[in-house]
């Protein structure tokens, strides 16, 4: 899988453990072995810009999600479709507060963002009762599990915000 993750948001961001993440998200949903993925971290302006150019919506939000070819998940008992799943634009400074305000900081608040977005990117959606339920069912449960296996993997290392790292 090509995973490339640029920072332009002035944040520290830890660019390896979201492309990490991703990677693993990927491999869960079964999205074919090639397939492309870009995930830009913003600041909140640009952040606006884009939700207001491309959403029609005022002001700065969490995560966009830009599918390119509507890659949707593998089943498992046919091979995955390749191309690019598209582009995620992220925005740290939002997930600041959020992560604050959800009581579980930064580290896991962008953890959620970017599995929500990877699941945007290939079809899930949150408009109707029935979908909102599949999809936040789907996102916990990806991230019990990457939190489960990051924890056990040899020196994991706990981060000041109480995220496995």
């Amino acid at each position: 899988m090509s995973i490339e993750v640029l920072d332009e948001s002035g944040h520290d961001l830890d660019v390896q453990h979201l492309a990490t993440l991703s990677r693993f998200v990927m491999d869960r949903m079964r999205v074919h072995p090639l397939a492309e993925l870009c995930i830009k971290a913003v600041d909140e302006a640009t952040i606006a810009q884009l939700n207001e150019q491309w959403m029609d919506k005022e002001g700065p939000t969490d995560v966009l999600a830009f599918p390119m070819d509507e890659l949707r998940p593998g089943l498992v008992d046919e091979d995955p479709e390749e191309g690019v799943l598209g582009d995620l634009v992220l925005c740290p400074e939002v997930a600041v507060r959020q992560g604050e305000t959800a009581g579980h900081g930064t580290t896991a608040e962008l953890e959620l963002l970017t599995v929500h977005g990877i699941l945007h990117l290939l079809g899930y959606d949150h408009a109707e009762p029935e979908e909102h339920a599949e999809m936040f069912g789907l996102q916990d449960r990806i991230l019990a599990e990457w939190r489960a296996e990051d924890r056990d993997e040899p020196g994991a290392e706990t981060r000041a915000d109480g995220a496995a790292r």
